[in-house]
């Protein structure tokens, strides 16, 4: 977070509430960290703290020290302050007791109510919307990843400037172009607005470059395999685990941003690509969704999504839900899925094991990726829903044409083999269909062949 950093933090922090059991509040002592003040309102009566938890876990995972947690109960969003004019008071009094440097909010503000929060607290302020953007530029590696994080930045500043003082006109020194000129807003919107479709243009070649490699690996029909999930659900640990990479993976929220892509040779199914993606979360700014365009079209055109959830998460069905969203959003919602029940070693009495659906196909698999224990029960499943059909095919290749038959023996096709009077090899092959279709197009003779 941008903001000016204080030295001290405050060690004993009053009761906040007598009726909620507030989650944890963290403390660090190094200077690096911002120091804030959390709000939180309740829009009904059932004060669910869970949501509360996951924005403590965002603060806490864009480096930032909460000092206090303010929570209010509203039927709705007040229109100047979000909260009442009491609570925002008491905000304000807040930030002088601890000496905040900035206020989080865990909702989306509007402009004008960020400002008036701001101007009375004499503090920035900062929405769920800012805090993952900040999150996101902190963990940006790649320079696409940095391309799609200031083009998300810059879209989200750009309904939120505002002009903060007068007399700062800018003009020319030149002959008939003296006079009032461009104000510092209006100079501040017209970079933006440049910068944004610079930034555009570059992702634009990106996803040039992208759509050309999935074009590549259509043609030569490699199925990709996408990794999706809530964040923090293990989908890079799995990852780590299938291809023994060695991906960057912790136990905090947007662990990783960048996509990583690694070949995998599936029993059955050939060469395939394994595809880590970014981790999705409740209310995910949509100005993000819009930025990693490029990077998420590798979920919408997946030949199979694996679906990694947290079992041991007590809100599990909702973050499936939450997923679900962004999939339809992005149009991945029709791609197959198959879902990942992870972390089953911190739940008692689950060994690894396969659901399958009426017609005997898996649609769930139980693992542990931290442990590495139902790994080889996940390939199996994905053998099964990549499995393509298998050709039971009898044919004569003639005595010149032994670059084929090498080809089918290479390809451990080949059950049976007679040698006619003739010279001819008279072949009983058994080959996936898309190896088939492969082969017609590399050996001609073969499309004349009935299927």
């Amino acid at each position: 977070m941008d903001c000016k950093k204080t030295p001290s933090a405050v060690e004993n922090l009053p009761e906040i509430s007598t009726a909620l059991s507030l989650p944890q509040i963290h403390q660090y002592s190094d200077s690096q960290y911002d120091n804030a003040i959390v709000v939180h309102t309740f829009f009904s009566q059932i004060k669910n703290l869970d949501d509360l938890q996951e924005f403590l876990l965002l603060v806490k995972s864009a480096n930032v020290n909460t000092l206090n947690v303010i929570t209010a109960s509203r039927s709705t969003p007040q229109a100047k302050y979000f909260v009442g004019e009491g609570k925002a008071q008491e905000i304000a009094d807040a930030v002088k007791t601890y000496n905040a440097d900035v206020i989080l909010v865990n909702h989306q503000l509007t402009p004008a109510q960020a400002r008036n929060l701001e101007n009375l607290c004499n503090c920035r302020v900062v929405d769920r919307t800012g805090v993952i953007l900040d999150i996101f530029a902190q963990r940006a590696r790649s320079h696409e990843g940095k391309l799609q994080v200031e083009l998300a930045q810059l879209k989200h500043l750009a309904t939120r400037l505002v002009r903060r003082k007068t007399g700062l006109d800018q003009q020319k020194g030149a002959v008939g172009l003296r006079g009032p000129g461009e104000t510092q807003l209006e100079t501040d919107r017209r970079l933006i607005k440049v910068r944004i479709s610079q930034l555009q243009n570059r992702l634009a070649k990106v996803e040039k470059q992208r759509h050309q490699n999935r074009q590549t690996r259509q043609k030569a029909d490699i199925p990709t395999i996408s990794l999706v999930g809530y964040t923090n659900a293990g989908k890079s640990t799995l990852f780590n685990s299938i291809t023994q990479a060695k991906v960057y993976a912790a136990d905090q929220l947007f662990a990783t941003l960048d996509p990583t892509f690694r070949r995998l040779q599936i029993q059955d199914v050939g060469t395939t690509i394994l595809a880590d993606t970014v981790g999705f979360v409740r209310q995910l700014p949509h100005d993000l969704v819009s930025a990693f365009k490029s990077t998420l079209q590798e979920t919408v055109e997946a030949s199979l999504l694996l679906h990694i959830i947290d079992a041991t998460d007590p809100r599990m069905l909702e973050n499936m839900e939450a997923v679900a969203l962004v999939l339809e959003e992005i149009k991945a919602d029709k791609v197959p899925a198959l879902l990942v029940y992870n972390k089953i070693d911190l739940l008692d009495g689950i060994p690894p094991h396969i659901e399958y659906d009426d017609e005997n196909n898996p649609i769930a698999v139980y693992l542990s990726a931290h442990d590495k224990e139902g790994i080889d029960l996940l390939f199996e499943a994905i053998k099964v829903r990549l499995k393509n059909e298998i050709l039971s095919l009898d044919f004569i290749l003639q005595p010149n044409e032994g670059k084929l038959r090498h080809t089918l023996y290479q390809l451990d096709s080949v059950r049976n083999e007679q040698i006619t009077e003739q010279g001819e090899f008279a072949l009983t092959v058994q080959i996936d269909k898309v190896e088939w279709l492969k082969l017609c197009k590399q050996f001609p003779t073969l499309a004349q062949i009935k299927m």
